[in-house]
């Protein structure tokens, strides 16, 4: 299978708040409980009962703004109001979730996929009620269907390796209704932000050969209701805005030089301000006027260093994806940490979490913050590797050996079935070096290897990863700004054309050591079960080996004539 992580500027930041004082009715909760109890009295009575029952609401309102070159290219906003529901027959020991093994069967595809329903935007209690039964009738003969092939599938098939249950019985979270969010003044904030983002692209006109210049302003705003037949009871709010800058130039070999940069607020009032933007934009247009004219790197392996940044990606990818708690019970994963559990994996002074109730790190919001996952379960800090040792891994409903609870990480996009994904990914060292010994361990390593130059990985765009067994595990990400660093004392020099590819374990045992600075990404990971919003905070690491292949390019040459604004000694024609 394979795991990509993109930048935040595919994806969302949220922040949600509880407290409580917020423990009321909510009518929509009345409504789809309601239902959810009269269609359980008939489905717990069927031949093959319906032992679970959920109904997960995400009524999403968004606001999206874009410019580019100074010139407003779209401003709308859009509501969405769907249903997710999960019918489970059978018993949580078996149930119609159970991996079929060695066979494709598409009713076991459909089932990754919860049936969605496009909800009206108000409680109609009528129109609910209607759409609640036809969907759960639907739902319920489907996972009757794929329970009976499971049956046998089980019983033909060899016994399977981990013998967890498929559903974990869980203590059920103390219902909660957060009172619904007030609205924004949607027109003032438009008005606002219009302006704003015409005047962060504008800028990019000064820079020669720039191709694209565009600013984008975002903000989401989701109240998620969520009720099961286990009598969980749910309904919160979750905001989150993002300003993204995105400019591209070419150089005379066809390649594409694409750079971003992106900022995060769980409101608009904390995302930078106006001279910290037009500052970066001045920067973004002097680094790609340098990388037109940097030499393409040739393949290289060998020590680097990695930013926090492009550290946090590489944990993400290598480790992260690894220790979602479902891949060590399938039996298409590689399950390289399966058997891991209380052995070293990283240098002793090493430390992960994941931890989904972090809101905030060195003064950045994270993306991987929720107070409850998609199975309605409390978000919960994972210690995974302490001292180097791996600990845990991260839990949804689907137990493993050993592992037999949920840590609230069963997490999903809107009409796929939750399973374990990643949330916060909390990477430190109990004996962090300073800058200058950091780059000091990088040379000496360099030396030693036999090498005049080693690398220095400064920024990222994402990066993927596959995990199975039926394609070499291996991880690729994804740079945006590398720097090549000399032995004998020159400047470090700027290269492009530059792919970080590896496998997991050779990657995670050349981790040798890590920087005081704390990096963050925040990004949007796309999984089996969609993608959902994460982050990942690291220092900078050195790595004692990378391997790095040439990034595929365009054959075709810049335009043959520049832009239309560069006529007339500069003096833009619009």
């Amino acid at each position: 299978m394979v795991r990509i992580c993109v930048a935040l500027f595919l994806g969302w930041i949220f922040a949600c708040t509880a407290t409580a004082a917020e423990r009321e009715s909510d009518p929509l909760i009345a409504i789809l409980n309601n239902e959810l109890q009269r269609e359980m009295q008939q489905l717990r009575r069927e031949a093959i009962p319906a032992y679970y029952l959920s109904y997960r609401v995400n009524d999403v309102a968004k606001l999206e703004i874009r410019s580019s070159f100074g010139v407003l290219v779209r401003s709308d906003d859009t509501r969405k109001k769907t249903l997710s529901i999960s019918v489970r027959v059978g018993d949580y020991k078996l149930d119609n979730t159970h991996e079929m093994r060695g066979d494709y069967d598409y009713d076991a595809y459909s089932d990754s996929q919860e049936t969605v329903v496009e909800l009206p935007l108000n409680n109609d209690a009528q129109v609910l009620q209607g759409l609640l039964w036809w969907k759960t009738n639907e739902l319920y003969r489907q996972a009757v269907r794929l329970y009976t092939k499971i049956k046998t599938n089980v019983a033909i098939k060899v016994e399977a390796e981990d013998k967890a249950s498929d559903f974990s019985k869980e203590t059920i979270p103390v219902p909660l209704a957060q009172a619904e969010a007030d609205e924004p003044d949607w027109t003032t904030l438009r008005r606002s932000w219009e302006k704003r983002v015409k005047n962060y692209s504008r800028p990019f006109l000064q820079g020669h050969r720039i191709f694209g210049g565009e600013a984008t302003f975002s903000l989401i705003r989701v109240r998620n209701t969520f009720v099961s037949s286990e009598g969980t009871r749910l309904a919160w709010n979750e905001q989150g805005t993002r300003l993204f800058l995105k400019a591209f130039s070419k150089a005379d070999d066809g390649m594409e030089l694409p750079s971003y940069r992106s900022y995060f607020s769980f409101s608009p009032s904390g995302l930078p301000d106006a001279t910290t933007i037009l500052r970066e934009v001045t920067n973004l247009v002097a680094l790609l006027e340098k990388m037109r004219n940097a030499p393409p790197v040739d393949p290289f392996l060998g020590p680097a260093i990695l930013s926090g940044r492009a550290a946090g990606v590489i944990f993400h990818e290598i480790l992260g994806h690894r220790l979602e708690g479902h891949r060590q019970k399938s039996e298409e994963e590689g399950q390289t940490f399966k058997n891991m559990v209380g052995k070293r994996i990283l240098p002793p002074d090493f430390h992960v979490f994941a931890d989904p109730l972090r809101k905030r790190s060195t003064n950045s919001d994270l993306a991987g913050f929720y107070l409850f996952d998609d199975e309605g379960m409390p978000g919960i800090s994972v210690p995974l590797v302490e001292d180097g040792i791996l600990k845990g891994f991260m839990m949804s409903r689907s137990p493993i050996e050993n592992f037999p609870h949920s840590n609230g990480h069963g997490r999903a996009e809107v009409g796929y079935r939750p399973v374990a994904r990643q949330s916060n990914l909390i990477v430190s060292s109990a004996h962090p070096l300073s800058e200058a010994q950091l780059r000091e361990r990088l040379l000496q390593a360099c030396k030693q290897a036999g090498k005049t130059s080693c690398l220095r990985f400064d920024d990222i765009a994402g990066g993927f990863t596959v995990t199975g067994r039926y394609l070499a595990n291996s991880v690729n990400l994804i740079p945006t700004e590398v720097y090549r660093v000399f032995t004998d004392g020159r400047n470090d020099e700027l290269v492009r054309g530059v792919d970080l590819i590896g496998t997991p374990l050779t990657s995670i045992t050349s981790i040798e050591a890590a920087g005081s600075d704390i990096g963050i990404f925040n990004g949007h990971c796309g999984a089996e079960s969609g993608a959902v919003p994460v982050a990942a905070v690291a220092p900078s690491i050195l790595i004692g080996q990378v391997e790095v292949q040439k990034k595929s390019k365009s054959q075709e040459r810049p335009p043959l004539l520049p832009r239309p604004d560069e006529v007339n000694d500069g003096n833009p024609l619009f």
